[in-house]
């Protein structure tokens, strides 16, 4: 009996997830010479924990259960949407955050209302994406390797 303590693929996943965001932070060091350590809980950024979360989730579903089965197939659906999701539409949110931020820049500039800008960074660059789905692959094998 397994112990209902001890998920192996919850242990895995979380360890997918923790390592991108927890590289977000010298990644973006490395890319802009600044420390921000606010984005370990942050969305969006170099990698994409999304892609790798569900890129772990998928391949380790498909590894220990079968890519033939119904619980790989819908997990890889699943891999697609967020995948999707995270590039496409959140992207574009991002855009649109981006331009309201200089309309307000524009508007407001010199008046002493000061307006918080929007997160202009909530979705994510295909090659952010890339790089997410890289390390899941990367850690499930891992994972499936020493198991």
């Amino acid at each position: 009996m397994i112990n209902t303590l001890y998920n192996p693929y919850l242990f895995a996943i979380m360890t997918a997830w923790i390592l991108a965001q927890t590289l977000k932070i010298p990644i973006h060091f490395i890319m802009t010479k600044e420390w921000r350590f606010n984005l370990i809980l942050e969305s969006g950024g170099m990698p994409s924990s999304h892609s790798t979360l569900v890129s772990c989730t998928t391949l380790l579903i498909g590894l220990f259960e079968g890519f033939q089965s119904p619980i790989f197939a819908l997990a890889l659906t699943m891999t697609v949407i967020v995948i999707y999701d995270a590039t496409h539409v959140r992207r574009e949110a991002g855009y649109h955050a981006e331009r309201l931020n200089y309309i307000f820049n524009d508007i407001l500039h010199g008046l002493p209302l000061k307006e918080e800008n929007l997160r202009e960074v909530i979705g994510h660059t295909p090659t952010q994406v890339v790089v997410g789905i890289i390390l899941g692959i990367i850690i499930a094998l891992i994972y499936y390797f020493n198991w």
